[in-house]
Formats: structure tokens, sequence, C-alpha cells
């Protein structure tokens, strides 16, 4: 890590610092705000499209860390599409199947640049050439990471925190690997999420909206890709899964839920992650800290992983995967019959 690094990360915090209060005042006066309906925690009309601040404190750390040198044209293409796209959204509330459409445009751009998953290794089989399945495989990566990140955006500072978990966790990742890309990017954006974070954090003075959501689920697609680049091993494959563990976690849980409950996939509702922990009485506050304990879980056994032999790499998915059904079954996140692991252990040690 060099100084030019230290420098961006520190431009682009005190650049949202400073910018984000006049972002305020422009989304009130062009109207992008976000109304209170039966879905929704807060109870006030609240300014949307906050990552527009965060955007411009990223473009602060790129000029000042001189990434503008990077050959990341494409990647920059896709970032400002997708930042219009979410601005778009946060002022007119575009549907579903628009924004679906536009992700994979970005993620085809994308692709088009270069950034691809050619080459996957998996242990006791052996490597394989992904042809043409490079291309469908990239991008379903980007759409689907992106919408993890956007899915969880539902309490003050919590898509920004676990974004800024996972994105604190590639940069370590990063530096360990001598990836200075990767890390330089990292910090940059790191710096505008702390920076976004003193006015986001309960009480928010101002949502990130899909603005920032979308853009932060994009950057943290595109920096997994970059550490992934060409050829991976299966495992790795695993890795930025893992540090997404809790969107990914809420979004698993959200299908399931809505297919054990017969109801559309797509179909919104009250019962994700955040809303069940406020429903066991937990204040607004103590529900976003608790999830960030959970990403910071979710991210020190990526660390851990990422170094672990097949064996032990095995026993941490296998115990990730019990911590995370437990969990969801204990608050009630599919219904509060849904508890298949825990009939078991009664079965087996006989309690009720």
């Amino acid at each position: 890590m060099n100084s030019q690094m230290i420098l961006s990360f520190f431009a682009s915090l005190v650049t949202v610092l400073v910018i984000t209060p006049f972002v305020i005042k422009f989304v009130i006066k062009i109207g992008a705000i976000d109304k209170p309906n039966e879905r929704k925690v807060h109870e006030k009309i609240m300014p949307r499209m906050g990552g527009l601040a965060i955007f411009i404190g990223v473009i602060a750390g790129y000029f000042t860390g001189g990434l503008y040198n990077e050959k990341i044209t494409g990647i920059t293409v896709g970032a400002i599409m997708i930042l219009i796209m979410g601005m778009m959204d946060d002022k007119y509330e575009l549907s579903a199947k628009f924004k679906f459409v536009g992700q994979i445009l970005v993620g085809s751009i994308v692709v088009a640049s270069g950034l691809t998953i050619d080459i996957l290794t998996i242990p006791f089989v052996g490597t394989f050439d992904l042809g043409l399945w490079t291309y469908p495989i990239t991008v379903f990566w980007i759409v689907a990471i992106t919408n993890a990140i956007n899915l969880i955006d539902g309490l003050d500072g919590l898509s920004a925190g676990i974004s800024g978990i996972s994105i604190a966790t590639i940069a370590v990742m990063a530096f360990l690997a001598d990836k200075m890309l990767i890390l330089s990017l990292s910090l940059i954006l790191l710096g505008s999420i702390i920076g976004f974070l003193f006015y986001n954090f309960h009480p928010a003075k101002i949502f990130m909206g899909d603005t920032g959501s979308l853009f932060l689920g994009y950057s943290i697609s595109i920096l997994s890709l970059l550490g992934l680049y060409k050829s991976v091993t299966l495992f790795s494959f695993v890795v930025p899964i893992i540090i997404l563990g809790v969107p990914i976690f809420d979004t698993t849980y959200a299908i399931i839920r809505r297919l054990v409950n017969k109801k559309p996939i797509s179909a919104p509702d009250k019962s994700h992650l955040h809303h069940r922990l406020l429903a066991l009485g937990l204040s607004h506050r103590t529900t976003v800290l608790v999830i960030y304990a959970f990403g910071m879980l979710f991210s020190i056994s990526a660390i851990i992983f990422s170094s672990s032999t097949l064996w032990g790499s095995l026993f941490i998915i296998f115990m990730l995967l019990i911590f995370t059904e437990i969990v969801a079954e204990m608050i009630g996140l599919v219904n509060d019959r849904y508890k298949p692991m825990m009939k078991i252990y009664r079965k087996v040690f006989g309690r009720q």
C-alpha cells in the first residue's frame, strides 16, 4: 500500500462528507423522495438518491489515486450506466423488468471489455474451459450480486454498512495477494461509504436509494471478478459468495419463504432478516449492528477459507450452512412452522 492509495481513500471520504448536504438539497428539489408504506420501516418522507454522493466521492478518489491511467473503460461505462439507472429509479420508480434488462446490458458491456471468467478448476475432477458459457456466467454473476446488495437495503445504514464490510474484506485479501488495482478501488469505495454512513446511519438524514445500492452491488461484483479474472478454482468462486453471506443469505431465504408460502418469487413482503429481528423486539440501531456482526462473521470466514486446506474449506462451508439454517429457523425467516433442523434435533435427542 502506498501514500497515493491512502490519499485516495481520504479524498473519497472527505468529498462525501462535504458533498452530501448539497446532494440532500438537490434530491429534495427534484422530488426524489421515499414515502412510507406498509413494507417500509421509516415513518416520514426521506430524500433518497444518496448514492450520488457515494459516486462523486469515488470519482474524487479515482482521480486522486491516478486510476485514470488504468485500462478500465468498460467497467467505468458500466458504473455510469448503473448509476443513471438507479437515479431514474429513485426519481420515477422503474419497473423490475426494465431494471433487470438494464443490468443485463451493463453486464454485457463489462463482458465485452474482456473481464470474464474463462476457465474453472474443480478439485478431484479437472479443469474446464467454459467456452461460450463464460459470457452468461459472468453476466449472471454481475446481475446476481448487484441485486443481492439492492435487496438488503431496508434499514438506515444497513446496505452501506454491509457493503463496507464486504469491500473492506476484499481490500484485506487484495493486500495479502498483492493485487494493487483491487486494493486501490476497494479503498476508494470504502472511503465513500464511511463518509456516507455519517449521514445514513440511524437516524438517517438521507437514503442511498437504488442509486447507491445498485452502484455498490455492481462495484462489489466487479471487484470480485477482478480477483477471479480468467482462471478460477471452484473454491475461489466461493470466497466472494461467503464475503456477501448476509445479502445472499437474506435473498436465498426470501426465495425459499415465497416458495414455501406459495407466493410469487418477486412478491414483496415484510419478512426479511431485518424485519424479523425488529419483530423480536430489537431496536432499529441494534438490528443493524447485529447484522453487521453477521457480516463480519462471514468476512472472517472468507479470509480463513481462502488459505485453508480442501477439507478445512469444506468444514467452513458446512458450518456456515448449519449456522445460517439455525438462525433462519430461530427468527422465523421462512415462517413460524419452518423448523426442519430443530425437528431433526428433537427426534435425535428426544427433546420437545
